[in-house]
This record gives C-alpha cells, sequence and structure tokens, in this order.
C-alpha cells in the first residue's frame, strides 16, 4: 500500500510503503477514488492548536501516533471486507464517514460519535485517505454515491458535514428568512453558501481577507462580500444587513478578530456559532454575553445521520458542487504546502489515477 505520512510534525510528508492491510470481523477495505485535503490536515500536521494566552494543545498528547496517514475527506471502492461485513458491493464508490468515537459509550450509542471523548476518527487518530486503500472498521460508515464525482463528493465528509451541521444550530426561522453572517471563503465557506441555499436559507453575507476567495463566494451566491480587514467592516455588514444586526453568524475561521467582528454584528438575542479553529482566545466581554442574550454555540464536525441527510440533498440535485482541484497521489506534500499558503480556492482533492491538475 502506498502512502503519505506524517512522520514528523512540521516535515514534509513522507512516502511510505506498506503492506496492504486485510481486513477482519466487519472490516471494509477500500481503494482510494479520491481524498480531499482540509484546512484540519494543517492543524494535524502542525500537530497542535493555539489557545491564546501562551498556550498551545499538543495532538501528540492527546493520542495521536505517528507516522500518521491524514485525509478524513475520503470516497473509496471496497476490494475487501471481513467475514462479518455487509452492506456494501465491490465495484461500487461510497463516501466514508470519518468521525469515529469508541462506538460503546452513551454518545457514541445515540448517534452523536462525533462528540465521543474517546475519538478515533480516520486521519486524525487513525490512518486515513492520503493512501491507495483506507481501512474502515464497519460497512455502517459507507454512503453509496451512485455515479456521483469522487472528487466533488470527498469533501462532504468534512467541509459538507461540517457546515450542514452548524448550519442545524440556527433556529430554521432565522436562516430561512434572514441573512446568515458567514466568516470565511474557503473550502466550508463556499460550501456553507450552497448547503443553505439548499436548505431553503435567506443567503449568506461572506466576510474574508483575501479578495480572491470573496470574488469565489461571490460566484457561489453569496449576497454580499466584504474585507475583513477593512477598518469600516463592521459597518459594510450592517449596511448589507439593510442596516440591522444579524440573529445569526458562523464563524469557519476561529481567530479572535472573527469572533469579535461576528460577536459585534449579532443583534441581541442572536446566536454566534463557532466552528474554525485558527485559535486564540475569546476576544468577548462577558458581561455583554448576558446582556445582549447571545448564544454562543461550538459545533465539530456533524454526525453520520447528519450526512446521510446531507447526502440526500446532493443526490437530489440541491447542492452544487464547489470548485475542485484535482491532484495525484504523489503531490499530498505539495498540496498541503499550497493549502498552508492560503493558494487554494474551494478545495484541493487527491484523486486515484490522475496526474496533477
Amino acid at each position: 500500500m502506498k502512502c503519505y505520512c506524517i512522520t514528523h510534525f512540521n516535515e514534509p510528508l513522507a512516502f511510505m510503503e506498506r503492506p496492504t492491510p486485510v481486513p477482519t470481523g466487519r472490516q471494509v477495505l477500500l481503494k482510494t477514488q479520491a481524498a480531499g485535503v482540509c484546512h484540519s490536515d494543517l492543524h494535524i500536521w502542525e500537530g497542535g492548536y493555539d489557545l491564546g494566552h501562551g498556550k498551545r494543545l499538543s495532538l501528540q498528547a492527546r493520542g495521536i501516533k505517528l507516522p500518521l496517514i491524514m485525509g478524513h475527506e475520503t470516497v473509496g471502492t471496497p476490494v475487501a471486507m471481513g467475514p462479518e461485513a455487509s452492506g456494501v458491493e465491490p465495484g461500487k464508490n461510497y463516501l466514508v464517514f470519518p468521525w469515529l468515537g469508541c462506538g460503546k459509550c452513551d454518545v457514541c450509542l445515540a448517534g452523536r460519535e462525533n462528540y465521543c471523548a474517546s475519538p478515533q476518527s480516520l486521519g486524525v487518530y487513525n490512518d486515513g485517505g492520503y493512501a491507495d486503500h483506507i481501512m474502515v472498521p464497519d460497512a455502517k460508515y459507507l454512503l453509496d454515491i451512485g455515479n456521483l464525482d469522487p472528487a466533488t463528493i470527498a469533501p462532504h465528509a468534512c467541509s459538507g458535514l461540517t457546515t450542514y451541521s452548524a448550519i442545524n444550530k440556527i433556529d430554521a426561522t432565522v436562516y430561512r428568512n434572514q441573512p446568515v453572517l458567514i466568516f470565511g471563503a474557503g473550502g466550508l465557506g463556499l460550501m456553507a453558501i450552497e448547503i443553505l441555499r439548499a436548505m431553503g436559507g435567506h443567503g449568506a453575507i461572506v466576510v474574508d481577507i483575501d479578495p480572491v476567495k470573496l470574488q469565489a463566494a461571490k460566484t457561489a451566491g453569496a449576497l454580499a462580500v466584504i474585507n475583513g480587514n477593512d477598518s469600516d467592516a463592521a459597518a459594510q455588514i450592517l449596511a448589507a444587513n439593510g442596516g440591522k444586526p444579524l440573529q445569526a453568524a458562523i464563524d469557519l475561521v476561529g481567530a479572535s478578530s472573527s469572533a469579535q467582528l461576528g460577536f459585534d454584528s449579532l443583534a441581541k438575542g442572536g446566536t454566534l456559532v463557532m466552528v474554525g479553529l485558527f485559535g486564540g482566545a475569546t476576544p468577548w466581554s462577558l458581561a455583554l454575553i448576558p446582556m445582549r442574550a447571545i448564544s454562543i454555540i461550538g459545533s465539530y464536525t456533524g454526525s453520520l445521520p447528519e450526512l446521510q441527510a446531507l447526502l440526500e440533498l446532493v443526490k437530489a440535485g440541491k447542492v452544487n458542487p464547489i470548485p475542485v482541484t484535482r491532484h495525484a497521489l504523489s503531490e499530498a506534500s505539495a498540496v498541503l504546502s499550497q493549502l498552508h499558503r492560503g493558494q487554494v480556492v474551494g478545495r484541493a482533492v487527491l484523486v486515484a489515477q490522475t496526474e496533477s491538475a
């Protein structure tokens, strides 16, 4: 099995050849068809997250072991199954749900494995899709994509699911009747515009600091795009909403500056959904949270039922694919570097048996 692994944090991915694993029990081995390169992979590659106040969360201390094959946005084709596996067919393409838990705790049994306290996520705690094969512990985590394009479907396992789950945390009467303020116009932001529309949303006002990404958001149908570095960005946000504060914001960046601007743009009783993991410390005045009755909600990826519901929207043709650039598996490390430099618009996807795009 050919794969590209983190062998040392902050160093280029290393090419390795390993024995192709043999599935046992309920396991399913898939040949990888497409693997998205997600911004979260950068944090994993860096080995941690900036918590602000001079603190850093070490992923190695949290149980991530090297060498690690990243890649949590994967589509594959089954090539071998354990004797207890059932429900999938060789030759078909399946989207892999990667946000696995222990499978035994109350949270997992309630269908919320993404919130398990002992995560086993593929591409994070277990090997993922930056390889020509991927092992999945149970066929229940495989979603048939039919004839859909693996490269455009793969990002739904994270960027699609994450934004779908974040939107679900806003009252439907709000997002269907009023604009939602979205920070970040990368892969998640473009996906959020599409999914919000597919869910009957009124539309999105998008903030980013990259003019190229803002143009991509405008092309994708954003109601308005605003450069967060502008001195009057806050005033522009209100103007885009007819001079009124907004009822809901989704921060896909997760920096102190975006969180502050999102908080300041909300009406009394508004909701701020925090998704991004850029890092930093909480910028809000604590007294203003109850005084303004602001709800601040953390949202991390999404559940298997949510991914199933999202895929139904995609199959129904209600979600247009975001722009993707296709790359050979051998370019995994170079693509990660491009993402680190902010040079990827939409999503970069590693695709089987293709030359670089």
